[in-house]
């Protein structure tokens, strides 16, 4: 049984919250605003209720107009771009886009006072780009996506012991950030536990998951898969080391002789990984018949890859975040009536357990592979678990984390 209990975050339709309308409210993100979800959802969320919502944003490409509205939201992008590179480059970009945030958001605040600034995180520092607005009474909300000191630590090179200064650092920087917010927000119930632990108050924090837009997604019933089809595995997300792409592929070359109809196909923006690693490995095994990479693609094109796909992948490796993060591509691949096959971590099993998710060890490529070979060999058993994991995810739908969401950042301005 899921031990995702409490009813007050059991996905039903909370009341719709007082109207936010004339509502002035300044949104930053060190990301691009319509690739990154959870960032566009909540600022149309907060257009659609009425305000009005001014985003700062990097820019990805010198062809995107430096001013545009998305959705309602009125959209200034930086001539900053994001560059996944090493550590010092990561922090100059942050301490770059923090610096021009915060000459932006001063500049608009002297000429019209924001009733609230939403900050995004990475970095977390961000949010003290908000200090003129909240001195002229601004409340500001802190949008933990992740926590930064485990992301960190999960990269190769913050292993070694001369990074554990920058690690107590971070850890500073965290608890003085959620002391500057005036609300906290944060996606699932393993990292609001971490951040209570060390950073809280735990009353200030709160979920609102990464459930994806239901237009984008909408909630299929499942199918049995019919025997001579072919069989195609996915994967989408981040092309980065800690969630285990090589894996998959080594395992996708030991099951190719066993799965009759076996594809793999995968998106994602480009990446050192990718180019270094993933791309190198694929002409190795031999597979690039069965193996195929489809660049990055938008939310609707990748809704339309999981439709067409057997079984969705999550092949991460055990790491100190990967322990406690849940993937949104969970919840999107059982909005269509896919299995997806997840590590058994705390972050997953506060809301997933064995009768409605497919588990493995996560890094075990001999665990992948005989859970790959089970839902190959199991359709009906399959079908039964969609299902059981389509109850859950029900219980969250965007529609009502977007009610939960609304009425939070109302009961904050009221």
């Amino acid at each position: 049984m899921s031990r995702f209990i409490p009813a007050d975050r059991a996905g039903q339709v909370l009341p719709a919250c007082p109207s936010l309308t004339g509502k002035r409210i300044a949104v930053i993100v060190f990301s691009y605003f319509t690739s990154d979800p959870r960032v566009f959802r909540e600022a149309s969320a907060l257009a659609g209720a009425g305000a009005e919502v001014d985003l700062f944003c990097l820019r990805k490409t010198e062809a995107e107009a430096k001013e545009a509205t998305i959705n309602g939201v009125h959209v200034t992008r930086a001539r900053v771009t994001k560059r996944r590179v090493g550590l010092l480059h990561y922090i100059k970009q942050y301490a770059l886009f923090t610096g021009l945030a915060f000459l932006w958001l001063t500049g608009r605040t002297l000429r019209r006072r924001y009733d609230l600034v939403h900050v995004h995180n990475m970095p977390d520092f961000l949010v003290f780009s908000a200090l003129f607005a909240k001195i002229l009474g601004a409340k500001v909300v802190l949008d933990l996506h992740d926590p930064m000191p485990e992301v960190l630590t999960a990269k190769e090179d913050l292993k070694a012991s001369r990074f554990l200064f920058l690690l107590h650092v971070l850890l500073k920087i965290e608890k003085l950030a959620i002391s500057f917010a005036d609300l906290v927000l944060t996606p699932n119930i393993a990292f609001r536990t971490l951040f209570a632990s060390r950073s809280g108050p735990e009353d200030k924090i709160h979920i609102v998951m990464n459930s994806p837009l239901e237009e984008n997604f909408p909630l299929t019933a499942p199918e049995i898969r019919k025997p001579g089809d072919p069989f195609v595995l996915m994967y989408h997300g981040t092309l980065v080391e800690r969630h285990g792409l090589h894996n998959a592929l080594n395992v996708v070359a030991k099951l190719r002789k066993t799965l009759p109809g076996l594809r793999f196909a995968f998106y994602g923006a480009e990446t050192e990984y990718l180019k270094e690693t993933i791309l190198p490995l694929i002409a190795k095994l031999g597979i690039g018949d069965i193996a195929q990479y489809f660049g990055e693609k938008p939310q609707k094109e990748i809704a339309t890859a999981i439709g067409e796909c057997d079984l969705g992948l999550i092949p991460n490796l055990k790491t100190a975040f990967t322990e406690i993060n849940f993937p949104t591509r969970i919840f999107e691949y059982l909005a269509l009536g896919k299995p997806v096959l997840v590590p058994r971590t705390r972050g997953i099993s506060d809301y997933f357990g064995p009768d409605n998710m497919l588990f493995f060890t996560g890094g075990n490529e001999k665990e992948l592979a005989a859970r790959i070979l089970w839902v190959f060999e199991h359709p009906v058993e399959t079908y039964d678990l969609i299902n059981a994991g389509q109850a859950v995810y029900k219980r969250h739908l965007w529609k009502a984390e977007h009610f939960k969401f609304l009425t939070l950042i109302d009961r904050l301005l009221s």
